[in-house]
């Protein structure tokens, strides 16, 4: 078997491989740290790295599989961490020059607790935009990250270090954040499975400025990979006194139960977003597929009004929270637009603010009751497919921010429900186009036994990657 047939290995095949015994934790380390040399440089997915930790990590669950005692479902597979979240032993610096380095990084978040307490390995932490606050993945700290299909183009963000990892072989797991489509924009651009969770079912500590906007979840190959990972993380952690009890449950099992009668709304367009035709009609091809698969697909209209400016009061309120504390050398090193919003965040009235709030709560219900007539929402995941690297929005569009060319994804940060961003074939350019699946509140089963059923029809495509 070649190094590039270890590193495209699932986490699922690592596993059921290192337990027959036919694949070392070492072997597959070492030949994802090999990789990560040749390739990694072509994207700039990771900001930091710890050969010497991840080998040592490899040989401990070597060990315990020689013995027959694995540490859980992820022992020996390599694994990385968005720079947003805390890890122990590594600095946070989430993309900013304005983050001092030179402190206390003694503290795992729990997802990566979760994962090393099940054996994963660690391999270091991907490259984020500062402080996530925007759909691309460049920062004046770490540079421009490019997509693993074409690195000219961009992965997407705010995980966007996560998704060229994933795409190139860097790791089968990728931990990734979703404030406002964070994990499903990359995952869309890149041609890969993302998974936001329902809020307070994997635990956040600390949280970011986002706030209860913030989910953290899975970027993978497989849909398989992300059940797995969404079992291990998910559950109560005493440091976030949001997190949900622990549901106890083994996501995998939702994996072959197949759509029959399931009832999906599609909506093309959630009201009135510009897609493009190539998009549209592999989206359309997607809805298409789920009937074939036996669902009962009915278009439908947008379920409510687009909800951007309640987005825009509680994340800009977020980044004014977050900057406040900074002395006016830190502020004066952050990103213009991001120095922006924060101080537009600071004008906001706590009266406005909790009228945002009603806002959102009243999304919520919308979506609550649209779920009472339909188990998923499809729509697309992007309208467009992915545009060069250094630029917030399409060159020559007349766009300015990046959410004016990513309305199917912060609706749902807003309403705290699960989304997942499915791969369904490429567009007129040779780049990925994805679907969005939106299940109601604690719907991951649905969402995971959908996206397995179509994967098994349509397999994904994996970027073209060099030998060896």
């Amino acid at each position: 078997m070649t190094t590039t047939d270890l590193c495209m290995l699932s986490a699922t095949e690592l596993v059921a491989r290192y337990r027959a015994r036919e694949l070392s934790p070492i072997e597959v380390t070492t030949a994802v740290l090999e990789r990560m040399d040749r390739v990694g440089p072509t994207v700039n997915a990771f900001c930091q790295r710890d050969d010497e930790a991840a080998l040592a990590a490899a040989r401990a669950s070597e060990a315990r599989w020689s013995r027959g005692e694995p540490a859980g479902l992820a022992d020996g597979v390599p694994t990385s961490v968005k720079d947003l979240i805390v890890a122990k032993g590594w600095p946070t610096l989430r993309g900013s020059q304005a983050v001092d380095a030179d402190q206390a990084w003694d503290e795992d978040g729990p997802p990566v607790a979760r994962l090393r307490e099940q054996g994963a390995v660690i391999l270091g932490k991907t490259c984020t935009p500062e402080f996530g606050w925007k759909g691309v993945t460049d920062s004046p700290l770490t540079g421009v990250t490019g997509n693993p299909w074409n690195p000219a183009l961009t992965p997407g963000g705010s995980s966007g270090g996560a998704a060229a990892a994933c795409g190139l072989g860097m790791g089968a797991l990728h931990v990734a954040t979703d404030g406002a489509g964070s994990i499903r924009i990359p995952a869309g651009f890149s041609g890969l499975f993302g998974l936001k969770p329902t809020f307070g079912l994997v635990p956040v500590h600390p949280h970011g400025p986002a706030g209860t906007l913030w989910h953290q979840g899975p970027i993978s190959r497989s849909v398989a990979d992300a059940a797995l990972m969404l079992t291990v993380i998910s559950g109560t952690d005493a440091r976030d006194l949001q997190a949900v009890p622990s549901p106890g449950i083994d996501y995998r099992e939702f994996l072959n139960g197949g759509i029959a009668g399931l009832r999906i709304g599609f909506c093309p367009d959630l009201g009135g977003a510009q897609v493009a035709d190539d998009v549209a009609a592999r989206v359309a091809e997607a809805a298409e597929n789920f009937g074939d698969l036996g669902a009962e697909v009915e278009q439908v209209e947008t379920p409510f009004d687009d909800p951007l400016e309640t987005l825009i009061t509680i994340w800009s309120v977020g980044l004014a929270w977050s900057v406040a504390a900074m002395s006016e050398a830190q502020k004066a090193v952050l990103e213009a637009p991001l120095r922006s919003l924060a101080e537009q965040g600071a004008k906001v009235s706590a009266v406005a603010y909790r009228q945002a709030e009603a806002a959102r709560q009243a999304l919520a219900q919308t979506m609550r009751r649209f779920h009472e007539q339909y188990d998923l929402l499809l729509s697309p995941q992007l309208p467009l497919t992915a545009f060069a690297v250094g630029h917030e929005v399409p060159p020559d569009s007349g766009m300015t921010r990046w959410w004016e060319w990513s309305p199917f994804t912060y609706p749902f940060n807003l309403t705290q429900q699960p989304a997942a961003c499915l791969p369904c074939g490429f567009g007129d350019d040779g780049m990925p186009v994805a679907a969005q699946l939106v299940a109601a509140r604690f719907g991951e089963g649905t969402l995971l036994r959908t996206a397995a059923a179509y994967e098994a029809a349509h397999p994904f495509t994996l970027p073209p990657l060099p030998a060896g």
